[in-house]
């Protein structure tokens, strides 16, 4: 009997362990922050700028040719992707990990059936592709998620914050229903009640007078400003930061600007880690995931578009780095990532289960936590 017991009880171990994540290691994280760059393609991302789309009209670029090949075309993919993202490939592959190059059998896809953006930042905070979501007009999202599961956590509440570029981001959250503390997107007045001759109040007169590119999404760099303010005096422990110009230039066919808002993706980045690492309070104790929500077409006309009608666009890419992460930079060989593995993952590195209450998601990703 004793020895039948012996069995049970490891066994049962054995799947507790499993429930709980593969985090058996104590974890050094305490601050996650996850930033999406809305539709960039994993091309750009490991094999760098496409040298049909800069020399030719299917770019449709009003630079100067000379200009995009001299600032973006280099001989190999290693030099040509470093030019649009130093960042990124200088630190985050160097001493984290980065998934998604096709060319090296490294797979990373979406699993809802859409690969657009409703539908995108629905699998990635909830852990769950759900069909019902077919359109980015779908309205509140029913889905519980992953924030606000966590804001929900005693030691967690009050310390998740979300800023977006895309107005939708507050029915994607369920801003109503989820009620984060920060969360600021679109056009919505960065700085309320600021003085009209203040910075803040300028940058309020600029929200309100600039003209748009689109009425539901404010240029990436408008919202960088109130976003580092609002970092150099709070420490969230969970954030989401979305950009959505290397989607929106892509849309508008123009590739030169594609190249450039990914590399302002790389620069934002770039200066969100640099806060965090020059803050004692989060210092060594901050893990970075990066991301898409979706991929695009490839060809002459297809980079353009995204969507189930567009061969490719369900294949993304994801970084991370953090004291957690195993520095084993770009990963080639990998077994298959999901896009729907996030969510458990960001809840894993804080110490929460996250399957626990949503059964169904994507379990975290192995390749970013320390082996059991």
């Amino acid at each position: 009997m004793r020895g039948w017991l012996s069995i049970v009880l490891a066994v049962l171990y054995a799947c507790l362990m499993g429930n709980a994540g593969l985090a058996a290691t104590p974890l050094k994280t305490r601050y996650v922050v996850l930033v999406i760059s809305d539709g960039l393609r994993w091309q750009e991302m490991f094999t760098g700028a496409e040298k049909n789309l800069l020399t030719t009209d299917q770019g449709g670029n009003w630079a100067s040719q000379d200009y995009l090949v001299k600032t973006y075309w280099r001989e190999t993919p290693e030099e040509r992707r470093k030019t649009i993202f130093p960042f990124i490939w200088s630190t985050i592959a160097e001493h984290g990990q980065i998934l998604g190059n096709q060319t090296r059998n490294s797979i990373v896809k979406v699993t809802n059936p859409f690969a657009f953006s409703y539908p995108g930042y629905n699998e990635i905070i909830t852990g769950i592709a759900d069909p019902k979501i077919d359109s980015n007009e779908f309205g509140p999202n029913p889905n519980h998620n992953v924030f606000e599961w966590l804001n929900g956590q005693p030691e967690l509440h009050g310390k998740v914050a979300v800023f977006g570029t895309w107005k939708t981001f507050a029915d994607i959250f369920n801003q109503e229903r989820s009620k984060l503390a920060t969360m600021r997107v679109g056009w919505d007045t960065p700085y309320p009640g600021a003085p009209p001759q203040s910075r803040q109040g300028l940058m309020n007169e600029l929200y309100a007078t600039t003209t748009k590119l689109d009425d539901e999404d404010v240029y990436d760099a408008f919202m960088q400003i109130p976003l580092m303010d609002y970092l150099q005096t709070t420490a969230p422990r969970l954030l989401f930061v979305g950009y959505g110009e290397t989607d929106n230039w892509a849309h508008t066919g123009r590739y030169d600007l594609v190249l450039e808002s990914a590399r302002g993706f790389d620069r934002f980045t770039e200066q969100l880690w640099n806060r965090y690492q020059s803050n004692p309070e989060t210092r060594g104790k901050t893990t970075f995931i990066l991301t898409t929500d979706h991929g695009r077409g490839s060809g002459p006309e297809e980079w353009k578009e995204h969507g189930a009608e567009e061969k490719g666009s369900e294949n993304i890419w994801i970084a991370a780095i953090g004291p957690d992460t195993p520095p084993l930079g770009e990963r080639h060989d990998t077994e298959p990532a999901t896009q729907s593995e996030i969510a458990a993952t960001i809840a894993t590195l804080l110490g929460h289960d996250y399957r626990a209450v949503a059964p169904t998601a994507g379990a975290p990703l192995a390749q970013f936590l320390p082996a059991p």
